[in-house]
């Protein structure tokens, strides 16, 4: 069985801690406009979190998306497995992710963005049972995200809703 560097392995978690964590700052900053305007003016479901809540909510997530990956990455090669799949599925979803804060937020289209975040609902669905498949622990890594997004889900829904 190959064993990995500790220092590539280090490096291949920077690396997905950087797309994780710090593609979502950059999408936070880039619709931060339409959170301070058009997001305060629309008529907000009962179990809308504060706005402080989301930047440390999803820092964690995606911290522990990025360390969930790695660790499907890393036994992929200690156990001479193929993770394509695995890597596809966390990618198309993470792009999901990244896709429905600006259709919300900076396109303000809260229809399209709960079609978006149904789907990613899915694909966070399909990740885990995957990812199950190398560590469990990847897999459980997942378990808040998919709580999370299902609650978000929620609000999206509750937004259209009160919104129309």
């Amino acid at each position: 069985m190959p064993k990995v560097s500790q220092g590539k392995s280090f490096s291949v978690l920077a690396i997905l801690l950087l797309i994780c964590v710090g593609g979502g700052a950059v999408i936070g900053i880039v619709t931060a406009g339409g959170i301070s305007t058009w997001y305060t003016q629309l008529n907000q479901p009962s179990w809308t979190p504060p706005n402080w809540l989301f930047g440390p909510v999803w820092t964690a997530l995606y911290a522990m998306m990025a360390i969930s990956m790695w660790l499907v990455w890393r036994t992929g090669i200690e156990e001479g497995k193929s993770t394509r799949l695995a890597a596809t599925l966390f990618g198309v979803q993470l792009a999901f992710n990244f896709l429905w804060t600006p259709m919300f937020f900076s396109f303000h289209q809260m229809e399209w963005a709960l079609a978006i975040i149904v789907l990613l609902w899915f694909l966070i669905g399909i990740t885990i049972f995957h990812f199950k498949r190398y560590r469990s622990l990847a897999a459980g890594l997942l378990i808040p995200y998919l709580i999370w997004v299902t609650y978000a889900t929620s609000l999206n829904a509750g937004f259209v809703w009160l919104n129309r």
